[in-house]
């Protein structure tokens, strides 16, 4: 193996890795994925000599994982009826946009439908670091959700995807009057003024959030990025709601993994079907692969960790994506395989964390009650 493919396949494995790591340290996982995201093609540039044409398919579909993985654990750890309703809609919304932009790449749909979740997410678990979150009341919480979708993400949705902008090339052309070839050392030796303004405002900040901390409330606990470690985490025996195939927990989780998969689809070259098949496909995988796993569960199956439930409903879920294949070889219908099969393995993890988090929420209410 060469140097090139251990550094692809290790910055591929802490992408796929890193998001898994969301449930249990929400805040420093997910700004870890943030700056993973940012990163990746500049590492791959810098210390590699690979071909990256294919590679922003990927990212994107990578993006949308870690994104999915963020909203499967508000549905663990969000015990406030209205911040969770919160979070479900603008997730929701966007991965709508999402799709609605791969299919019609109108680029104006994703200022429209701005990725307002994810900063949503991170300001939330900030909260919850040394805050019990249900403090905050119903107006609060929909003003915290308002603010970030108007001054925040919609600046940047229009920066990234309307007027296409760089942020590292607008720095040097049009701030510091330089060329993008231009090192920063040497663009900043040239601008003393920009110097002596950030740290005028680093200094602002640091008085300012001195300034805050006098006004806030006295914490809840001691600061902690582990959630199992909080008080508003309530630790319970698993729950017998499983048992029974719940139509509206069902619903969403059709719709969930149809719509990743289109947009899946979308970016992965060769898939090979239409959306429309896509999301039939899919509904059939999961309404399938859910049945069969409640039927083991009515005759005394339990699934002790996610590992097993996991491994469990992959090979069962693989054995349907390879008869998905056989029929597509049938129809002379041209497919990622490869591809094909590792989606199916992707969505196997998303639909076990979906069950094992909902059933973990259900049992943790119920304690509360």
């Amino acid at each position: 193996m060469t140097a090139d493919q251990v550094i692809f396949l290790a910055v591929v494995g802490f992408r796929f890795g890193i998001p898994l790591l969301i449930p249990r340290f929400p805040l420093p996982a997910i700004l870890a994925c943030l700056v993973l995201d940012a990163a990746d093609q500049t590492i791959f540039q810098r210390y590699t000599d690979l071909n990256l044409d294919g590679y922003q398919g990927y990212d994107k579909a990578l993006d949308i994982f870690y994104l999915a993985i963020a909203y499967l654990s508000t549905i663990r750890n969000w015990f406030d009826p209205v911040a969770f309703g919160a979070a479900r809609f603008l997730w929701y919304y966007r991965l709508v946009g999402v799709v609605l932009f791969e299919l019609t790449e109108t680029r104006a749909l994703l200022i429209i439908f701005p990725n307002t979740f994810e900063y949503f997410f991170i300001a939330y678990e900030a909260v919850r670091c040394v805050w019990d979150p249900t403090r905050l009341r119903k107006g609060q919480v929909y003003l915290l959700a308002a603010l970030i979708w108007i001054f925040i993400k919609l600046p940047q949705e229009w920066w990234l995807h309307i007027a296409q902008l760089d942020f590292t090339d607008f720095m040097k052309i049009d701030v510091l009057g330089t060329t993008p070839e231009t090192a920063w050392t040497e663009a900043l030796s040239q601008n003393w003024w920009f110097v002596a303004l950030i740290a005028v405002v680093i200094g602002v900040a640091v008085l300012g959030i001195k300034r805050l901390r006098t006004c806030l409330p006295p914490t809840d606990w001691s600061l902690t990025f582990d959630v199992d470690r909080r008080a508003d985490r309530t630790a319970s025996a698993r729950s017998d709601e499983r048992f029974a195939l719940h139509v509206p927990l069902l619903f969403e989780k059709v719709s969930l993994t149809a719509l990743i998969s289109v947009i899946f689809a979308q970016l992965v070259p060769d898939s090979g079907a239409s959306p429309l098949q896509i999301a039939v496909a899919v509904t059939f995988l999961v309404v399938t692969s859910s049945t069969i796993s409640h039927w083991l569960m009515r005759r005394g199956v339990s699934w002790s960790t996610t590992a097993r439930e996991f491994g469990a409903m992959a090979v069962v879920n693989l054995l349907v994506g390879v008869g998905y294949i056989m029929v597509l070889r049938r129809a002379d219908t041209p497919a990622n395989e490869a591809a094909l099969l590792f989606f199916v393995v992707l969505l196997t993890l998303l639909v076990t964390l979906f069950d094992r988090f909902h059933d973990e929420r259900t049992s943790a209410l119920a304690c509360t009650d």
